[in-house]
């Protein structure tokens, strides 16, 4: 499949009114501009989920994107720590964190007109580990992008084409993604996680994870930010442990997304986006 622009456009037509799961990433950033520019202000609402697994770096971008492309927009809150399911960690994390936002967004949606739900899920996404999108659709969620045939490469070309600054943004996941498998999901786990990482893009390095193995940080970078994070090495030691990470460790592979989902057992457990 190609990507297809029109056929989206028609796509979200045929919708008449969504809300969209508004992240703030390459995806669903495209999407909601899109949609907005389709459907108009009315009939086009974008939505980000807050919690304690969201960065604050990209919540406020949220709301710069928004206020920036003039999207109807709003915050809602979503517990996901208050599901234990979610808490431990297992293979099937992210099919409890899309439910749980399946469960906030549908009031909103129906307070929209009955509007319908829609994710910035692409064709890429469909080949990874990635329950989430199963826990969506049973919920009645759409992928107008996989309908139109946009893989990642797709959203990204066509964000440069129609001028949107997040063309280029790095990846980003869930903090939550940053704990392996079997680890609890904790609120100091997290906010180590979101602290350490804070600190490593206010020094200047973009595409980066912080994975959380208890009291040691396993560091990811770009290949090209891998040496000035070596020559900034008492400075990055020093962030990390004021994050409360007794060692700090470079991963000499670099960044790699859906790398924990390595450790994934074949069998009835499925991933999600807890490798990216």
């Amino acid at each position: 499949m190609v990507a297809d622009l029109e056929g989206l456009r028609g796509g979200l037509r045929r919708l008449e009114k969504v809300v969209v799961a508004f992240s703030g990433g390459a995806d669903s950033a495209f999407l909601a501009w899109v949609a907005h520019d389709t459907l108009g202000p009315e009939r086009a609402v974008a939505v980000t989920a807050v919690s304690e697994s969201l960065a604050p770096e990209e919540r406020a971008d949220c709301a710069a994107l928004a206020a920036e492309w003039s999207l109807s927009w709003r915050e809602v809150v979503t517990h996901e720590l208050d599901r234990p399911e979610y808490v431990a960690n297992d293979g099937l994390r992210c099919f409890h964190c899309k439910a749980e936002l399946m469960s906030v967004l549908a009031p909103v949606a129906a307070e929209a007109g009955g509007s319908a739900v829609v994710l910035g899920v692409n064709l890429d996404d469909l080949g990874d580990h990635r329950p989430g999108q199963r826990a969506a659709a049973e919920a009645g969620a759409v992928f107008p992008l996989v309908e139109a045939g946009f893989t990642k490469a797709g959203v990204r070309e066509w964000s440069r084409r129609l001028g949107l600054r997040t063309w280029d943004k790095p990846a980003a996941a869930c903090l939550a993604s940053r704990l392996p498998y079997g680890t609890p999901v904790t609120l100091g786990a997290l906010s180590s996680v979101t602290r350490a990482e804070s600190a490593l893009r206010a020094m200047g390095f973009t595409q980066l994870r912080v994975r959380h193995y208890g009291t040691t940080a396993r560091i990811e970078l770009g290949e090209d930010e891998m040496g000035r994070a070596l020559g900034r090495r008492a400075e990055v030691v020093a962030a990390l442990k004021a994050a409360g990470y007794g060692y700090v460790t470079l991963d000499l592979e670099g960044f790699r997304s859906g790398n924990l989902n390595q450790a994934l057992a074949s069998g009835p457990a499925e991933g999600g986006r807890n490798g990216q």
